[in-house]
């Protein structure tokens, strides 16, 4: 940490006086655990590091980087942003990002012991992961990939404006992809487990998730064609916020590619709904003490009870918009610095899904979509996708259904949620899942 720090400052004292620079160093490690019957079938640890270098002169910016800390290379990766920046299209609005007096919290997320466990205790755990699936049903005939994976990452950015920040990060999950048979009907489900401390690892409820997904949809068939209330499960919850999270970043609003422009302090959603996007929370998979600009991670909460309250912005959009940077940079070593939302959440409810599921008399559990990215328009809103799932009759789940099509606008399904469940589950990305109940959506089945 303390050369990666080193070597950003270093680079940044290169800087000539009419020039503003930022340097990002980064070094990163990351082991790839699959394992198929007991034995290993890909071993992959990477170790990685680099630079990149913003220069902005002149109302123009320039950029470059490498994959590799040496001096020579350093002093190479500045004379080619120079080049980029002299070739640049002026902006108005570029600048760097600037302290703002917000302290950078102090999270802890690193954990030695993603670095300190034994190879053959993190092969131990996937192989582990994979009887314990194989072992969880005896519908279940295969499995497709049991996974264990862990990474550590090193990062410092240091410029001409005032920023200097450090960060140190470490992260592990377990994920198992399971097939279930039963007269000639073949489902799969998956399970997952993240944690920090790889010990903590929650290999049976993996197993277990995966077997039970794989197995209630066997025997699935296509429903006919209704209107009626939907209940999307965590992990389809959080795809669909992530949905939403691109639709809330100040480059999109700014551009016009987002639904809410020109939304703010507008009801947009039940007041049910609060989406808060908030990397300092220690529980999201995606937490950093820092943004991708060196900036202090802060709570941002986007809409507070159906109401919009905020978009995130990096420093250019928040500049752009008249307004300041929320922290919300992104960023890896070879790109400059986008704005996205980093770990975005729902406020939870008070019911588990079983008790969400007592209380509909005619729906579906949605467990899985499939083409949810490219069956939405950010614009529009319109939404839809291919679906599978579970038969709610009355407060109980029923058949298993598949090959459907839910389809709303994007306004109208946060418009009709009835509740929000207490299930807050956070995943290998950067947003939580959590059971939602969103009522008249229509199912295209046949």
């Amino acid at each position: 940490m303390a050369d990666l720090l080193s070597i950003a400052k270093k680079v940044v004292g290169w800087a000539d006086d009419h020039e503003a620079v930022e340097v990002v160093a980064v070094h990163e490690r990351d082991t790839e655990i699959r394992v198929y019957g007991g034995e290993i079938e890909q071993f992959t640890a990477s170790e990685s590091q680099g630079v990149g270098v913003r220069v902005l002169r002149d109302n123009r910016q320039g950029f470059a980087y490498a994959g590799s800390l040496d001096e020579d290379v350093l002093a190479e990766t500045l004379a080619e942003a120079r080049d980029n920046a002299a070739f640049g299209t002026p902006d108005e609005f570029l600048g760097l990002a600037e302290p703002d007096g917000v302290a950078v919290p102090a999270l802890g997320l690193f954990d030695e012991r993603v670095d300190t466990m034994a190879t053959d205790a993190k092969i131990a755990l996937a192989i582990d992961l994979e009887a314990k699936t194989l072992g969880g049903d005896p519908r279940i005939s295969g499995i497709e990939s049991a996974d264990y994976v862990d990474s550590i990452s090193e990062s410092a950015i240091v410029s001409t404006a005032g920023i200097e920040s450090t960060s140190r990060e470490s992260g592990s999950y377990v994920t198992v992809t399971a097939l279930a048979e039963e007269d000639g009907d073949t489902q799969i489900g998956f399970g997952f487990s993240v944690g920090r401390d790889p010990n903590a690892l929650d290999v049976g409820k993996a197993a277990s998730d995966a077997a039970d997904r794989a197995t209630r949809l066997l025997g699935a068939t296509q429903p006919e064609s209704e209107r009626l209330t939907i209940v999307f499960d965590p992990f389809v919850t959080a795809q669909f916020l992530g949905i939403l999270g691109g639709t809330m970043d100040g480059d999109a609003v700014f551009k016009g590619y987002s639904l809410f422009a020109d939304r703010m302090n507008d009801d947009v959603a039940s007041p049910l709904f609060t989406l808060i996007d908030d990397p300092t929370n220690t529980d999201a998979f995606t937490a950093g003490e820092t943004d991708g600009e060196g900036l202090a991670s802060r709570r941002n909460v986007l809409v507070e009870k159906g109401r919009l309250n905020s978009f995130v912005h990096n420093a250019y959009t928040g500049r752009r918009m008249d307004t300041s940077s929320t922290g919300s940079a992104v960023r890896s070593y070879s790109s400059v610095p986008r704005v996205g939302t980093r770990a975005l959440f729902l406020e939870p409810g008070t019911q588990s899904q079983n008790e969400l599921i007592a209380g509909i008399d005619n729906g579906v559990l949605i467990q899985g979509v499939s083409g949810i990215h490219s069956g939405v328009n950010p614009v529009s809103g319109d939404f839809s996708t291919g679906a599978e799932g579970l038969r709610i009759r009355n407060g109980a789940l029923g058949e298993p259904l598949r090959e459907i099509t839910i389809a709303s606008t994007l306004q109208r399904m946060l418009g009709d949620i009835q509740a929000v469940g207490s299930d807050v589950d956070w995943l290998p990305m950067s947003a939580a899942g959590v059971s939602l109940v969103i009522a008249d959506v229509t199912m295209s089945g046949s």
